[in-house]
């Protein structure tokens, strides 16, 4: 609906659905100017004052939020992955790197919809069974998935 209203010279076949649709009286107004708008009104109605407390940012667990930096001189082969759930698809993908810096990158969509979680487990399975195919002794894991890090 967006793409039929807004364009400005319609041609072809958007130029009949915006003339059928006009007998309907459809206004076509996007969504961020009122985010835009609730937003200014909750900062109107919630005025600062003098018992305002910051939020606190307090991680417990900071070793996980860190980044940990490795020697590039071991003879470890690295290993990447990633899974990302959207409303159309789910992929998952993982790169292997060998010590000397060939890299094996893999990328594949699944066929059901699962979580992230679930996507990342994918993601992380499927890397694995790229090293057991190389015959890797010697591999350092790296991904976004605190749940997966934590289970390790």
């Amino acid at each position: 609906m967006k793409y039929i209203f807004q364009k400005p010279m319609p041609t072809g076949r958007l130029a009949k659905w915006q003339i059928l649709l006009t007998e309907f009286n459809i206004v076509y107004v996007t969504l961020m100017a009122m985010k835009a708008q609730a937003l200014a009104d909750h900062l109107a109605e919630n005025l600062i004052d003098d018992e305002y407390q910051p939020l606190s940012t307090y991680f417990p667990d900071e070793e996980v939020n860190s980044i940990e930096v490795t020697s590039e001189d071991t003879n470890a082969w690295k290993m990447f992955f990633d899974g990302a759930v959207n409303a159309k698809s789910v992929e998952i993908r993982a790169i292997l790197i060998s010590p000397t810096g060939q890299h094996y990158p893999v990328i594949t969509r699944l066929r059901f919809f699962y979580t992230n979680n679930t996507a990342e487990y994918e993601a992380c399975i499927m890397g694995m069974n790229m090293v057991i195919d190389q015959d890797v002794e010697e591999l350092l894991i790296m991904g976004d998935s605190d749940l997966i890090i934590r289970q390790a």
